[in-house]
């Protein structure tokens, strides 16, 4: 009404009133009204931009490579970049012309170019190895660039979040590794199998040393057998022996024996015959009847008639008969039984 205008920023905006070419008013956050005829307002926001970005570039040893990240930018002096862009509103609110939009870009520009001078001393290799310290590097230098620091900015944080060389290098590079990785799977199978082989071993060599070792306690279990058997046998031996020995001394005792007895006998046959000699001698002119009468002296009454008989049977061609009585043969017969 009559010119007049009221305008009210955010606090994160820095609101600037512009007369005659002086800044009347400026702050963040204002709200106040202004004379439109006279008055330019230049709002210029505060906030962190982030900006993504992907670049192509080429390595010290002529490899393309692929950077992808993103920036983190604030407007820290507003009156310094206010000089340099246009950041006048329109009645309207928007901006009078397109340069607050194109801000990002001139950033992004910055941020190509410290990266194609910072790629240019580094090789692919170096480059894959080295991604935080380059992206450290990047934003110590973009902070300190003339653009930046020309235009009242500051770089909040740079992250580098991919580098990818082209796919036919991405090949080349991934072949020793990836050698290098099957050469160690390889190592780690061997190693396995090696290990197994190893384990075997040590449980054939144990095997074989427990059968070792029951063979062993086998041979002693059959040298302590036969020990046994041997001393056992020995005693046997020696009872045998003694046994023997007992025989022969035995045998030599009966034969002792024997020829004592033999001895005594032949010493009795020669007494004996010593005294028949002798008795022979003394009746050696006796008249037989007399020494048959001398003989029969003390003979039994059956003896009697034994040599009654003979005398009888010798003198049987002088007998013409002989009778027997039935009671003298009952009567022998009877004492013979």
């Amino acid at each position: 009404m009559f010119g007049f205008r009221y305008i009210k920023s955010a606090p994160s905006d820095y609101l600037m009133q512009v007369r005659d070419g002086e800044v009347v008013r400026e702050g963040a956050g204002l709200a106040f009204f202004y004379f439109a005829p006279r008055s330019t307002l230049v709002s210029v926001p505060t906030t962190v931009n982030e900006v993504p970005f992907m670049l192509e570039e080429i390595t010290r040893d002529f490899q393309s490579v692929t950077l992808q990240g993103q920036v983190s930018f604030r407007i820290s002096d507003p009156k310094l970049i206010s000089q340099q862009m246009n950041y006048a509103l329109l009645p309207s609110g928007s901006y009078a012309s397109d340069e607050p939009e194109k801000l990002p870009l001139r950033v992004l520009n910055a941020v190509k170019a410290q990266f194609r001078g910072m790629l240019q001393e580094l090789d692919l290799k170096g480059l894959l190895q080295a991604t935080e310290q380059l992206a450290h590097s990047a934003r110590q230098r973009l902070s300190s660039a003339p653009a930046i620091r020309e235009l009242g900015l500051q770089i909040i944080d740079l992250s580098i979040l991919a580098v990818k060389p082209t796919p036919e290098t991405a090949r080349a590079l991934e072949a020793p590794v990836r050698e290098t990785i099957l050469k160690e799977a390889d190592d780690a199978t061997y190693g396995r199998r090696n290990a197994a082989i190893e384990q075997e071993r040590i449980v054939k060599e144990n095997e074989l040393r427990s059968e070792l070792s029951v063979e062993q306690k086998k041979r002693e279990v059959q040298e302590n057998r036969i020990e046994s058997e041997r001393a056992l046998l020995e005693k046997r031996q020696q009872v045998q022996a003694q046994e023997m020995a007992g025989k022969v001394k035995l045998e030599q005792q009966t034969a002792e024996l024997v020829a004592l007895e033999g001895e005594n006998e032949r010493r009795e046959a020669e007494t004996r015959a010593y005294g028949i000699r002798t008795m022979a001698d003394a009746l050696q002119g006796i008249d037989p009847r007399t020494l048959q009468a001398l003989t029969m002296a003390n003979a039994s009454p059956e003896a009697m008639m034994a040599l009654g008989f003979q005398n009888l049977a010798d003198n049987a061609a002088k007998i013409g008969e002989f009778n027997f009585s039935p009671d003298l043969l009952r009567q022998l017969a009877s004492k013979k039984a």
